[in-house]
């Protein structure tokens, strides 16, 4: 994974605890999910049926 080996990953882990605290992990993971939600949302095409319906108008311009 990127290169990185399983004593990487725990050292980064144990970096990451001091910066933020173990109070702030969960706060962070749940931004990080919903970012990388948003960010999937818009980039996956969206269909026709995706799209917002609105009635047609009685209107005649």
């Amino acid at each position: 994974m990127f290169g990185l080996s399983a004593t990487h990953l725990v050292i980064l882990l144990i970096i990451v605890l001091i910066i933020f605290g173990g109070g702030k992990l969960p706060d962070l993971g749940k931004q990080l999910g919903s970012a990388i939600n948003e960010f999937k949302n818009s980039v996956r095409p969206h269909d026709e049926n995706d799209k917002p319906t609105t009635p047609p108008s009685d209107k005649q311009v």
